[in-house]
């Protein structure tokens, strides 16, 4: 019999999360995944309020325990299995899922955010059109592409694979680099780009975050980058769209 592409892509990446959720969290409450964190935070929260919310691909809930706090009511999908044990044990609502097949109604959210995901889904307009057709009219998305035109993407080509679970290393799951070009012409044709964040923009190595004195300096340079003019160079792109009616 033979294989699906698609499923085995599919099962392979399920199988490398699930194998990393156990230790996904270790060392991301400081330095340089503290600060991604932050920067993404800084700007979704502002869009959450009163809203209902989709996280897309919401590992173990790092980003969508605060946006729970502040929704009407938030949700995260996850393909692994393993993120989403952990997710729960932080009492929050997540399902696992297929970011190309939701289990979710026609235009039910207002606002849906992913960070870190949809460079490692190769089928990204599949994913695209589904994400619209689950938002409403008039609602918004922010999703975080890796980008092309920065130092981390030079960075990834010249570096080995990094370990993430026993002889798992980064290298082993699809990751895909975009242009922002690219990730509009694959948006729905009524999705208007209104902003961008740049989050890494002149970091080469995330060892410098946690340098005595010089990594909070640090942090405070690439924060005020992520939308300064040089935001288009981030080494993540977050993109805001908007859903015209």
């Amino acid at each position: 019999m033979s294989v699906n592409p698609d499923e085995q892509d599919l099962t392979t990446r399920r199988t490398y999360y699930d194998a990393f959720s156990g230790q996904y969290e270790r060392g991301r409450d400081k330095g340089y995944h503290a600060f991604l964190d932050r920067a993404e935070l800084r700007a979704i929260l502002p869009n959450v309020a009163g809203k209902r919310v989709l996280e897309a691909g919401c590992g173990t809930g790092l980003l969508l325990e605060p946006v729970s706090h502040a929704a009407e009511e938030a949700v995260g999908v996850d393909l692994s299995f393993g993120m989403i044990q952990h997710a729960r044990k932080r009492g929050l609502n997540v399902v696992q899922g297929d970011l190309t097949n939701l289990p979710f109604p026609d235009g039910y959210f207002d606002v849906i955010y992913s960070c870190k995901v949809l460079a490692h889904v190769p089928d990204i307009t599949k994913v695209l059109a589904e994400l619209d057709r689950v938002t409403a009219p008039g609602g918004r998305l922010l999703l975080e592409f890796y980008n092309r035109h920065s130092v981390r993407y030079l960075v990834r080509r010249l570096r080995p694979g990094q370990a993430t679970s026993g002889s798992q290393t980064d290298a082993d799951v699809y990751t895909r680099f975009d242009t922002q070009k690219e990730v509009a012409n694959a948006a729905p044709d009524h999705w208007k780009l209104v902003n961008r964040y740049g989050i890494r923009v002149a970091t080469v190595v995330p060892q410098l975050f946690t340098l005595p004195v010089l990594g909070s300096a640090w942090e405070k340079l690439e924060s005020g980058l992520v939308e300064s003019p040089l935001r288009g160079f981030g080494g993540f792109l977050l993109i805001e769209f908007h859903k015209d009616v």
